[in-house]
């Protein structure tokens, strides 16, 4: 095998052009949906209306996700991306004029919480679309022989961009304008210009040709071929559906706003760095896997990895000093870092390129909806259970299932992604 370049990647252009335009895409989706966090809790004070987020935006992007695969699959990647890109603006400037005070002084509570997720449902449209499309322009933009080192880039960028999204967020609320209010309504606008600017930066990659061989083959014919190949693939089944239990059980972060201003009374500041936390845990050891081989030994440092960020979770849900609470959540990025950078190798090295928008969509459906499924999930049993219990539980049902998964399906705990790499060498 060829020696390990960490910067191979970020040798193409429109790979760099790529990353940038994913960076302010991430950046302004993660603002936006801590920003809505806020607005929404600060509007209802009850944890349950956090969780209807999550819901508004998962119903339509699992309903969506494998037409949409294919339709990606069919498509002009680059083209159908600046598509997505033009309509998430329409919602982003929704949200801008929704918070502003003219709305605030003439509509009611329940008429702006019903825009607001009104406009997260249309979101979570697009939603099944992004991933997808992403995904299989990147595969489009390097050799194969570089897909790890791509999507440890690629994954690294989504999180330096959460990181600075969250941190931003929580903090322009109380920084701009004259009151909380006004700082939601100033910091969507910054979201908007963001989504713009990503579109611009889009059209500096050329587009790109379609490789799938079936163009015009029937949707269902295509739907259950996608479907098919995953559940065959035990390597990207196991992944998928190890992280879409973790993610969904663990989804402690949802209710940041509650332990920021309940339990830990620490404000719009203290909200901002305990969203950050996790996201910056998951970049710095992104950062370490472009120099250390995650190709090996796949499966148990996944198994390990996942373990991991469960501890961290019950850790979080147990604290009641704001450090110790930020230190668990840094945790847990961490471990989620190497458990994402896992999984988007096993997809890339284990995907033929006709069928990334179909496989990308039903990893979107297991592991991407999980997150907005996992919020539901939180704010639903912290309103059965209270905020600490429930975050207790969904800890704990995330070992339960790491030690399930290692020990029923020895051939994930054995899974090695060497000659897979080696193969993909060969092809360039």
């Amino acid at each position: 095998m060829a020696k390990k370049d960490p910067y191979a990647a970020l040798r193409y252009k429109e790979f760099n052009l790529f990353i940038l335009v994913r960076f302010a895409l991430v950046f302004a989706w993660s603002m936006q949906f801590i920003i809505i966090e806020w607005q929404v809790y600060a509007l209802t004070k009850d944890p349950l209306y956090i969780g209807l987020i999550g819901l508004m935006e998962i119903i339509p992007a699992l309903g969506m996700a494998l037409f949409a695969g294919h339709i990606v699959d069919q498509k002009e990647k680059r083209n159908l991306l600046a598509l997505c890109i033009a309509l998430f603006s329409i919602i982003s400037f929704g949200l801008f004029w929704i918070t502003s005070p003219s709305v605030f002084e003439t509509w009611s509570t329940k008429q702006i919480l019903y825009c607001i997720y009104a406009l997260v449902f249309f979101g979570g449209l697009l939603r099944s679309f992004f991933g997808p499309t992403i995904f299989s322009l990147v595969a489009l933009i390097v050799p194969k022989k570089i897909y790890p080192n791509a999507a440890t880039w690629n994954s690294s960028t989504w999180q330096m961009a959460r990181v600075l999204g969250v941190t931003f967020a929580g903090f322009s609320i109380g920084w701009l304008g004259e009151n909380e209010q006004m700082g939601v309504h100033w910091s969507l606008c910054i979201v908007f210009g963001l989504v713009m600017f990503s579109l611009i930066m889009l059209y500096q990659i050329k587009r790109k040709p379609i490789l799938n061989p079936n163009i015009g083959e029937p949707v269902v014919k295509s739907l259950k071929e996608g479907v098919s190949f995953v559940f065959k693939t035990k390597a990207i089944l196991g992944a998928l559906t190890l992280d879409m239990i973790s993610v969904l059980f663990g989804g402690a972060i949802a209710l940041a706003a509650v332990f920021a201003t309940d339990i830990l009374k620490v404000g719009p500041e203290g909200f901002g760095i305990l969203v950050a936390a996790p996201n910056i845990g998951s970049f710095l050891t992104m950062l370490v896997t472009a120099y250390i081989p995650i190709v090996k030994k796949a499966g148990i440092k996944l198994l390990v990895a996942v373990f991991g960020f469960g501890l961290s979770i019950i850790a979080f849900g147990v604290s009641t000093v704001f450090w110790l609470s930020v230190a668990a959540l840094f945790f847990s990025g961490v471990f989620d870092g190497v458990s994402m950078v896992i999984r988007q190798t096993i997809l890339q090295l284990k995907t033929p390129d006709h069928m990334r928008g179909r496989v990308s969509s039903v990893n979107s459906m297991f592991v991407g909806s999980s997150n907005e499924l996992g919020a539901f999930e939180s704010g639903l049993t912290a309103k059965l259970m209270g905020t600490v219990t429930a975050v207790v539980f969904g800890g704990t049902m995330t070992l339960i299932t790491v030690i399930t998964t290692g020990l029923i399906s020895p051939s994930f705990r054995k899974l090695d992604l060497t000659k897979d790499l080696e193969e993909h060498e060969k092809e360039d």
